[in-house]
């Protein structure tokens, strides 16, 4: 092991990363706040500020994906669509297999300039986790409850107020409704058999509604449907953690662009749509597990330099105070500073490991195939 690799694995490294990602994401909220004073004067500047901020602060978890851990993504599409990429409104489907499938999502965003205007349908329960739940809600993030009856008038109206929108706008959608573990698999499948629809192997029974009501609201805004059918080379199972102590993943991603026009109107052969696209991304999946790689011409999009060159910023804004206040308060010999700090740098690891633990398959627990398991869309 290299040093610089050593370096990587040290706890006090990665405690100095989540302290410039936790202090720059507490600025930045607080920015967004002072942003909030725009939107009655114009909504479409408020919303340009905000896409900025927000970019500053994912862009630092990508920074880790890209820089940090080098983690390499390589699309399988055809140059055709790769040349729309940024220049217009879609929505994104993603199989959710992974603790990192949205940093890999978000990579290829960034890549193609979109990353500060991504949106996605959230668990309303991500709201109140601090920095990602608050950065949304200034976003317009869509935060829904999972149960129709409840989200249906909240859901219609911030996914119409989406519509005017000044930014190219990527909106990804979860279909399957939570991150795939065997235990769903098998529920998803017992709900399968019961409907007579075909089971799948690789992916959870998609939900219909909300990709049918996604499509429908933002009909006229988005042009396109990207299905991304996401895995990584030697069938590793990454962790938000391997890649923050640095570890290298290869990630292979199949793009497929369907135009709205070719995707049904009526909303229950939309349905009948998506069914066939996730036996689709099923099959894929399967290639992907014999041949080691997806049908297809490959392209591999180049890093570009502007979320290492935003961490650095955060990093010399915030680091250097922090080491001459810790030296100052070492040689101070105050036990009371010295519990103090202490004291800060337990919370800001403890800030941390929650917002690892969101991402965590082990810790994503959801009511899946419990009492709404045969409620399913």
């Amino acid at each position: 092991m290299g040093l610089v690799a050593f370096l990587k694995t040290q706890f006090i490294v990665q405690l100095l990363l989540s302290f410039v990602f936790v202090v720059s994401g507490l600025i930045i909220n607080f920015l967004q706040l002072c942003s909030c004073v725009i939107w009655p004067f114009n909504r479409q500047l408020y919303r340009r500020v905000n896409c900025r901020l927000a970019y500053s602060l994912w862009s630092q978890l990508v920074m880790l994906l890209e820089w940090w851990s080098g983690t390499e993504c390589t699309l399988y599409t055809d140059q055709a669509t790769v040349d729309k990429f940024g220049k217009e409104h879609v929505i994104i489907i993603l199989n959710h297999n992974y603790e990192i499938d949205f940093l890999c999502g978000w990579t290829i965003c960034e890549r193609y300039g979109v990353l500060g205007s991504s949106k996605v349908l959230a668990k309303h329960e991500l709201l109140k986790v601090p920095l990602i739940g608050w950065t949304w809600y200034f976003l317009e993030i869509v935060f829904c409850r999972r149960k129709w009856e409840v989200d249906r008038e909240t859901v219609f109206k911030s996914l119409e107020r989406l519509r005017d929108y000044p930014e190219c706008m990527w909106f990804l959608l979860y279909c399957e409704g939570t991150r795939f573990t065997e235990k769903k698999h098998e529920i998803s499948m017992q709900v399968a058999e019961s409907k007579g629809l075909p089971k799948l192997k690789y992916h959870l029974l998609p939900r219909t509604k909300g990709f049918t009501t996604t499509l429908q609201c933002l009909k006229g805004t988005v042009t396109a449907v990207y299905d991304v059918t996401l895995n990584f080379k030697g069938q590793k199972n990454p962790t938000l953690l391997g890649m923050i102590n640095g570890q290298k993943y290869m990630a292979d991603m199949s793009v497929r662009r369907f135009p709205v026009e070719e995707i049904p109107d009526e909303e229950s052969e939309c349905a009948k749509w998506l069914h066939k696209l996730y036996q689709e991304k099923d099959a894929l999946q399967e290639r992907y597990k014999t041949e080691g790689c997806f049908p297809g011409p490959t392209i591999t999009p180049p890093r570009r330099p502007w979320a290492l060159l935003n961490f650095l910023f955060w990093a010399t804004l915030l680091l250097s105070p922090l080491v001459k206040f810790a030296w100052g308060v070492l040689i101070s010999g105050s036990p009371l500073l010295i519990i103090g700090f202490i004291l800060f740098l337990v919370i800001a690891t403890v800030v941390m490991r929650r917002l690892i633990g969101v991402t965590e398959v082990k810790k994503t627990g959801s009511n899946y195939g419990d009492q709404n398991a045969k409620k399913q869309d």
